[in-house]
């Protein structure tokens, strides 16, 4: 029987695996907070406690986060830069003008609910004297175990649906900024078609024209290789090395062969 298109589709994208560069403080930035609302959203759905110590933890690495730097301004540049690139392609022929504007609306909504929540959304994130004591304890190895905190040990055997409400409640404070940052990155790794390179001896240099605006690299290789690239380089040149991997217990080295695998330059 032949498997539905979905589900081709589904097991391509889990045989790829895709490794990323950003090229800029912003892109570093915005990858980071990526990579913490993923957990954050995939711990708060478990029941286990276990689970809520983990989201309690990435919360605080969040306020650490988004107390460096203006962060909040950060985002509504690049909503506004995407904006404006997409409302550039209302004039061009064949656009799919409602898929267009659909884009549009949803950075415009995003925009409007970062400049709802104003300059002080970590506010009741650092006013919370609960949050405060995790935090403070958190920096000692083991220091938020039960004698340290009965507090929050109290806390966390309440029922499910009690610590979700408290999660719930802290992490809409950051969901805008979060869910902006979401689709701002599908739309940059969207701008780009991979297209096909091969590296030499294992290794793939690449100079990049003067009036190029990149901010990521994206290369895609299988994910059940032993080889996985080392990205390095600027928005003026880059170099790719693809390193085989055996253990955890021996060095990974540039491999001899050439590699053939997917580039993005978004």
């Amino acid at each position: 029987m032949a498997k539905p298109a979905g589900e081709i589709a589904a097991q391509a994208v889990a045989e790829t695996a895709h490794y990323e560069q950003p090229l800029s403080e912003r892109m570093r930035t915005f990858l980071r907070l990526e990579f913490l609302y993923q957990q954050i959203l995939y711990n708060s759905d478990s029941d286990a406690d276990w689970a809520t110590r983990a989201t309690i933890s990435t919360l605080l690495d969040f306020l650490a986060m988004l107390s460096r730097g203006d962060v909040r301004a950060e985002v509504l540049k690049e909503l506004d830069h995407q904006i404006a690139a997409l409302e550039r392609f209302q004039s061009q022929p064949g656009v799919d003008v409602s898929r267009l504007e659909a884009l549009v609306q949803n950075l415009v909504a995003s925009r409007d609910d970062i400049v709802r929540i104003g300059t002080g959304y970590l506010q009741p994130l650092k006013d919370s004297e609960f949050l405060n004591a995790i935090k403070h304890r958190s920096s000692i190895p083991g220091g938020t175990c039960e004698f340290d905190l009965p507090e929050y040990n109290h806390w966390l055997r309440q029922p499910i649906e009690r610590r979700r409400e408290d999660l719930e409640q802290w992490i809409e404070a950051i969901r805008p900024i979060c869910d902006a940052v979401t689709e701002v990155m599908w739309l940059i790794r969207e701008s780009s078609e991979p297209g096909e390179r091969t590296a030499i001896n294992g290794m793939y240099q690449h100079n990049m024209q003067k009036d190029t605006n990149c901010r990521l690299l994206r290369v895609s290789v299988p994910a059940n290789g032993r080889l996985f690239p080392e990205i390095s380089g600027s928005q003026h040149r880059f170099t790719v090395r693809f390193l085989e991997w055996s253990a955890i217990d021996s060095r990974a080295v540039q491999t001899g062969h050439d590699v053939t695998f997917q580039l993005s330059i978004c």
